[in-house]
């Protein structure tokens, strides 16, 4: 975005340099504040979806350990019932009882089967019985969990329409020829990539050039600058995280001297931009709207947080 800046500059009259300038920089930051509310909102998204996810399995497993308690829980009626009924007799009726030693030591042996059944089937019933009332616990912690990120997406969907309203407004205030320069293509860059799936990703990176930046846009007509990342290495069989922020964790650190075709340069302190390295010196991104997909010098598109290579 600072060479776009710069050469609009340089492309207006002396004159009208500082007003173009200022109009430029207004927008550039404006776009990219709502970037990262973007990027915030999508994030809120997923960990929404994953308190969601939470809920039902510890739901389902309440459910089931309720189950297996009515199960153990029938098997400890039964037993009782059959104690009740003099099924479970003391050792002296047993022994008043029998016939016989050989019926004695037969009603014995019954005895103690059924008092480790009972224990066993009162043992497990327990068990299930906990394991419910754990279940309970965390499917109610994690359904608060859940009502909190509604309202958190909630807020941070209000504060991103609202900056990419005003970015997009300001868009509209620039001057035709602003516009063009922004919407300018230049030459589409296209290079023999390496083999593996850092070069597929790269690909189809490239393969995206010229088509619009929208704001949390997935595809497949429009990208975000993360969106474009991902679906790059879905095509290369690779799953990687949607977000800026989960995209700077994964794989591997490398340093800048250390570029690859493939790897992911994420920018700014606050991680909310990523492009795909071209080569050494040059990288595909979706910089921001008015600005299609294009090709730009590493080091131009902001300052660098990290490089992660995702594969090798």
């Amino acid at each position: 975005m600072a060479a776009v800046v710069a050469a609009t500059v340089v492309s207006m009259p002396t004159a009208h340099a500082q007003p173009v300038d200022e109009a430029l920089k207004t927008y550039t930051e404006l776009t990219h504040h709502a970037e990262k509310l973007t990027q915030d909102h999508l994030k809120a998204q997923g960990d929404l979806a994953k308190a969601k996810a939470i809920v039902g399995i510890a739901t389902e497993a309440e459910k089931k350990a309720l189950a297996e308690s009515e199960q153990y829980r029938g098997q400890v009626d039964v037993l009782t019932t059959a104690s009740f009924e003099g099924a479970r007799l003391n050792n002296l009726s047993a022994f008043l009882t029998s016939t016989s030693q050989q019926d004695f030591l037969e009603r014995m042996q019954a005895m103690n089967i059924i008092a480790t059944d009972q224990n066993e089937a009162v043992a497990r019933m327990n068990a299930t019985l906990n394991a419910a009332q754990k279940a309970r616990a965390d499917a109610t912690a994690a359904a608060a969990a859940a009502e909190k990120l509604v309202a958190d997406v909630s807020a941070r969907k209000a504060e991103m329409d609202q900056q990419v309203s005003a970015a997009r407004t300001k868009y509209q205030s620039l001057s035709a020829p602003q516009k063009q320069t922004l919407a300018a293509t230049g030459p589409k860059v296209t290079v023999t990539a390496p083999a593996g799936a850092a070069g597929k990703a790269l690909e189809f990176a490239l393969s995206q050039q010229g088509k619009p930046y929208v704001f949390g846009s997935n595809g497949p007509d429009s990208w975000d600058c993360s969106s474009l990342t991902q679906a790059s290495y879905r095509a290369a069989g690779v799953s990687i995280p949607r977000v800026t922020y989960d995209q700077a964790k994964i794989g591997r650190a490398v340093g800048r001297n250390e570029v690859a075709p493939g790897d992911l340069i994420i920018y700014y302190s606050g991680q909310s931009h990523v492009a795909m390295a071209v080569d050494s010196v040059r990288a595909v991104h979706a910089s921001t709207e008015g600005i299609p997909v294009k090709v730009a010098n590493i080091d131009s598109i902001g300052p660098i947080s990290v490089i992660r290579r995702v594969v090798g």
